[in-house]
């Protein structure tokens, strides 16, 4: 999940795995692919960056075997 602030000023977390593409108008939209929508205060750059730090955390070759070493 990623944190996004809405125009109103309130915070929603978006499943970054949902995430079909986002638009960098004025405001960033984050288009989901089950056809919602979402308009961010964020720019559509910090946006992407998020979702990669996202996918890097959860892809990341991260083994419970060695996490006490």
């Amino acid at each position: 999940m990623i944190l996004v602030t809405r125009l109103n000023g309130s915070i929603i977390y978006v499943n970054a795995e949902l995430v079909k593409s986002v638009e960098p108008t004025p405001d960033a939209v984050i288009s989901l692919v089950n056809g919602e929508k979402v308009v961010a205060l964020e720019p559509a750059e910090v946006i992407v960056e998020r979702i990669i730090a996202y996918q890097r955390k959860v892809h990341s070759s991260f083994s419970p075997a060695t996490a006490g070493e």
